[in-house]
């Protein structure tokens, strides 16, 4: 008697805390996912994008979290942000790097490019980032 019920309470204990391991990587992915599109979104609108554009005025109409990964000591996220420029829709790519200091996540790397590229750490140190926009400040956006 003692046997079945360990196992059901074993199965049911797995079964948790597989659903909480699920929830805790989606609730980080989707903090990361955040992170990322407002600090895009403040880099845009804070920095001379304009320049991305040759000075037309511009809405941000979409912000695409594409990947996460690890190179050596930097976070590397990539993304797509689509952006209304005269009567057109213009695709950017992004690359943040992101090194921990302290366990405190901050952008030592940033670029944004018109054409879609693969991303490597030694590429990416070419564009060190002078802090403008913080990464760990995000809010969440309702729309």
């Amino acid at each position: 008697m003692f046997k079945p019920i360990s196992i059901l309470f074993f199965l049911i204990f797995s079964t948790m805390l597989l659903s909480w391991n699920s929830y805790a990587e989606e609730s980080e992915y989707n903090a990361m996912e955040m992170r990322f599109k407002n600090f895009i979104t403040c880099e845009l609108t804070r920095t001379d994008a304009t320049n991305h554009f040759k000075g037309k005025p511009f809405t941000i109409t979409m912000i695409d979290l594409f990947d996460i990964q690890f190179e050596s000591d930097i976070q590397i996220v990539t993304g797509a942000v689509q952006c209304f420029v005269d009567d057109q829709y213009i695709t950017l790519y992004a690359a943040v790097g992101i090194t921990k200091t302290l366990e405190k996540e901050q952008v030592s790397y940033y670029t944004i490019r018109d054409q879609d590229f693969t991303i490597l750490a030694t590429e990416l140190i070419r564009f060190p980032y002078k802090e403008r926009c913080k990464w760990t400040q995000y809010w969440v956006d309702i729309d």
